[in-house]
């Protein structure tokens, strides 16, 4: 079971953290938030019938670990963390850029950070993520559309 877990872990760990990096914007908060749904994971392995259903499974635990963590710091505000631009790839073409998409990111509301999190920087595909949100999958369609739509109204 250990040699199991360990193999499919490996296979999706850096997408996890990439996950919950974009999610909570903080290192720290991420490497936590990964930790934690590692450890509620392998505690829970046994009972995953389905093993070719892992990598969902284990977004879902990650998800309502970051959600736990947001909400715990609703009124707080977050600092964009210096290195995040190497941590993710260095995608942002400049600082300007990047804060702005990160303010227009941060103002979505929760379901839509999660939306689009699972869908461009994890990967996923509609049907994926409806199945690990357990949600309709127009409805994911619709909210991944109208929340890419509302980025691209903050950023004009």
């Amino acid at each position: 079971m250990e040699e199991e877990f360990a193999r499919l872990y490996t296979g999706i760990y850096k997408d996890l953290y990439r996950f919950a990096l974009y999610t909570l914007c903080n290192k720290e908060e991420a490497e936590d938030a990964v930790s934690e749904a590692v450890v509620d994971a392998y505690a829970e392995f046994g009972k995953l019938r389905d093993k070719g259903a892992f990598k969902s499974w284990m977004f879902k635990i990650l998800s309502a670990k970051c959600k736990r963590k947001l909400k715990g710091y609703l009124n707080k505000t977050v600092e964009l963390d210096e290195t995040l631009d190497s941590e993710l790839g260095g995608k942002a073409p400049d600082i300007d850029n990047k804060v702005d998409l990160w303010e227009a990111f941060g103002r979505l509301d929760e379901r839509e950070r999660l939306i689009i999190n699972l869908s461009v920087i994890a990967g996923y595909e509609g049907r994926e993520i409806a199945k690990v949100l357990s949600m309709n999958h127009n409805t994911v369609r619709t909210i991944r559309k109208r929340a890419l739509d509302k980025m691209r109204l903050m950023l004009e």
